[in-house]
């Protein structure tokens, strides 16, 4: 049942739910289809319509429904263009609301063919609205082609894609798209935009296996939405309110199943019951691929635990959801649960009805996913693709136009023979040449790959004996040490024992690594800080110490600078900026990239900085060092003294 549970989980770390926000609104009624009902004209029942995201709360969408149609009846028999307009907009949003993308998507896409360039405001619903149905039918590219048309018509400035990068299974650019586009642009004094941030983030590095990581973003998330609703000094409306209760029930869901992949099953069940309830009383269709996929973590999680029987009664509430990959989820715990009470019967039965249903989706799936992951990855080359594609077929109708007039000039049987044969001669002669290439360039490809094998080695081997040999000399300096008498001579002994361990640590990472070409800094700065730790013996210990390097890579030429710049900072922080072993002492550590650059900056909280220290810099080893270091990296080291501490920062390239 275990392995049959494992297989579940990750196919539920490769599904994504996607999030769809409620739409703003300006003001907040206690019966909004009444209201609706006596707006004066169309044009104000459409923008009652789209400004009241609480209008489900009274009324079902089906009632909304049967009210808009009345309303287009009306309009048709009057044959008022804009009414209709109008009504069918609202009939679109109402279909996605209930989840009949299909028919949502047909009626915005005929609106849109009528709607013209002056009416933005209407092009921008019928975009947005086509590009989230799109995305929930999962046609990626038309997504990609949607936000295009927007970027073209002015009516947006910057196009995004990791939503559809996620949904295509690339989680990790996803994220590090997402974190690029944001971070800059994310107000941090916003709590609710620092909410969604960090829960978004979260969402990929969850769906990317990261089940920890993903937590600790939830968390963060979870704190910034506390605060932003407990917050009485800023005044907010009721559908900011309903947004950031949206959220949270997004979040806790999210905390429950980071839980749950963690084996946290107990501390899983109260996050999950929570967002469930949360997104229940919204009473949108929109969000049941959430609701359910909650539910089934809540009764795997039961499972689990041995409650069997509270298990089955989450597997057995209302299905009304057709996502293929949830459905094989479900039947899988079922078979999971029947498994346990020793059903083998019904079993077999749902086994078998999850290898139908997997059989008829393979073959499509991967062929679109195939197809809709080289239309986003290869974007930018698109139009160049279409232009040369359109330059081909322009040639190649020109070429038919030529041998349809040669071929009617040509009356001759023996002739036309000749041609033929001379043809097919050169088909032949053609083929068996295109055979001897293939030939020559699987042989060629053979030895290239037999070459780079032997060089990835023989760069292993290299990098394993330099390590070897810095390791030599560490034993040295430490014998030295052991030998030596004068405190200074021995303080010195040991700087040199880290710098060298430093150096060594760089070329341990390389023959480790599957790519010899880079360095992943947020392990080499923790394995770095051990090493130093290790030397200090007690120092450092007590000093919460944070990294913030995730996803940053360098080569060896930047990495090994950074890194004997980095013994140094920690190893003055670690001697000199904590006397008293302070426990609420902090180490701040931040690498970022930036195209071809980057920006470093290294904080601490202890004494500082002597005052005189500008007039012993050029006897200091340790800041001579370190600024010719940066200047390897083509930069200028910045020192910021104050009574908290000291900070040190510098732009690389």
């Amino acid at each position: 049942m275990k392995i049959r549970i494992i297989y579940f989980l990750l196919a539920m770390l490769c599904c994504g739910t996607t999030i769809v926000w409620a739409q703003d609104d300006s003001f907040q009624v206690e019966d909004p289809l009444r209201a609706f009902e006596e707006q004066p004209s169309a044009l104000e029942k459409f923008k009652f319509f789209f400004e009241t995201s609480n209008r489900y709360e009274e009324n079902s969408a089906y009632d909304w429904m049967d009210r808009v149609n009345a309303d287009l009846s009306e309009a048709t028999r009057n044959k008022d263009t804009a009414a209709i307009k109008a009504f069918e907009m609202m009939r679109a949003q109402l279909y996605y609301d209930l989840g009949s993308f299909q028919q949502s998507v047909s009626i915005a896409n005929e609106l849109y063919t009528k709607t013209t360039d002056e009416e933005s405001d209407m092009l921008l619903l019928l975009l947005d609205l086509m590009d989230q149905n799109y995305g929930q039918l999962q046609l990626y590219d038309k997504q990609v082609e949607i936000r295009k048309k927007k970027k073209e018509l002015g009516l947006t400035d910057q196009v995004y894609f990791y939503d559809i990068y996620a949904n295509l299974g690339l989680y990790r650019k996803a994220m590090e798209d997402y974190i690029y586009d944001k971070k800059k642009t994310i107000d941090n004094t916003n709590l609710y935009e620092q909410a969604a941030y960090h829960n978004e983030v979260g969402k990929f590095l969850l769906m990317d296996k990261s089940a920890a990581s993903a937590l600790s973003y939830f968390k963060q998330a979870q704190g910034y939405i506390v605060v932003y609703n407990n917050d009485m000094t800023t005044v907010k409306t009721e559908s900011e309110i309903s947004q950031a209760k949206l959220l949270n029930g997004f979040i806790e869901g999210n905390i429950g199943k980071a839980h749950v992949l963690l084996t946290q099953y107990e501390e899983a069940l109260p996050f999950l019951e929570n967002g469930i309830g949360i997104l229940n009383e919204q009473h949108k269709v929109i969000y049941r691929a959430e609701i359910f996929e909650n539910t089934l973590y809540l009764a795997l999680a039961h499972m689990e635990l041995g409650n069997l029987r509270k298990a089955k009664e989450y597997l057995d509430r209302p299905w009304d959801i057709s996502k293929p990959k949830l459905v094989l989820e479900r039947n899988g715990l079922l078979a999971a649960y029947y498994d346990a009470m020793g059903d083998y019967r019904n079993q077999s039965l749902y086994l078998k009805r999850n290898v139908r249903l997997q059989d008829s989706i393979n073959d499509k799936e991967s062929t679109i996913r195939r197809q809709q992951m080289l239309a986003i990855v290869a974007n930018e080359e698109l139009d160049n693709s279409r232009q040369m594609i359109d330059d081909q077929r322009k040639q190649l109708e020109e070429r038919k136009a030529e041998l349809k007039a040669k071929d009617m000039r040509t009356n001759l049987v023996f002739i036309s023979l000749v041609f033929t044969l001379l043809g097919f001669a050169g088909l032949v002669y053609a083929y068996l040449k295109s055979i001897k290439n293939q030939r020559l360039i699987a042989e060629q490809k053979h030895i290239i790959e037999n070459s780079l094998t032997e060089k990835d080695s023989l760069l292993k081997e290299i990098h394993h004996r330099v390590k070897n040999n810095l390791q030599m000399v560490s034993s040295l300096l430490s014998l030295q040490t052991k030998n030596t008498r004068s405190k200074a001579a021995i303080e010195a002994l040991e700087e040199g024992k880290t710098r060298v361990k430093a150096m060594a640590l760089i070329h341990q990472k390389l023959y480790q690594n599957d790519d010899l070409s880079v360095i992943e800094m947020q392990g080499y700065i923790e394995s770095l800080i051990n090493s130093v730790q290790s030397v200090f013996k007690k120092g450092g210990h007590n000093i919460n110490i944070t990294i913030d390097a995730e996803g940053v890579e360098l080569d060896i030429d930047r990495a090994i600078p950074f890194g004997l710049i980095l013994n140094e900072l920690v190893s003055n922080s670690f001697k000199y900026a904590f006397p008293e072993d302070d426990a609420n002492g902090k180490i701040y550590i931040h690498i970022r990239k930036n195209g071809d650059g980057g920006f470093f900056e290294y904080t601490d909280n202890g004494i500082g900085m002597p005052d005189d220290v500008s007039d012993r810099e050029n006897e200091s080893m340790g800041i001579r060092l370190m600024r010719r270091l940066v200047n390897q990296l083509q930069s200028t080291l910045n020192i910021d003294r104050n009574a908290d501490g000291v900070r040190f920062w510098f732009n690389f390239k």
